[in-house]
């Protein structure tokens, strides 16, 4: 869950290194019927190839127009084992009065490797 929570906390802080430093490569997203493969964190965040004035910027357009904050609302683990572990989660995108902008259910691949654990794959009903 402490990988969960690193990932959720540098969105809401606009940091894209931060979250992306919480995945492990090749990582698997499967949403809007897609599934896609990045095999390094430039190919999962173009956005690190810009400044991080523009990285935030950029993001906060992807997230809505009145974005302030994510976060968790169900995080149960269904399966796991010492290298993998499978948990569903709903997440709330917020407005700064916090009233919820959309929910989205997902289902997130953590594995052990390289002696850390990370987000290997995800499969997301967000777009």
């Amino acid at each position: 869950m402490r990988v969960l929570d690193r990932y959720m906390d540098a969105l809401n802080d606009l940091d894209i290194e931060g979250h992306v430093e919480t995945y492990h490569f090749p990582h698997f997203r499967f949403a809007g019927g897609k599934l896609a493969v990045w095999d390094t964190e430039e190919d999962a965040m173009p956005l690190l190839r810009a400044t991080p004035d523009q990285q935030r910027a950029k993001l906060r357009e992807v997230l809505e127009p009145d974005w302030h904050r994510s976060e968790w609302t169900r995080r149960d683990i269904v399966q796991g084992d010492d290298t993998k572990v499978h948990v569903v989660t709903r997440f709330e995108r917020l407005r700064e009065d916090d009233s919820v902008i959309e929910t989205f259910d997902s289902l997130y691949i953590m594995t052990f490797e390289d002696g850390r654990w990370g987000i290997k794959g995800r499969s997301s009903f967000a777009p």
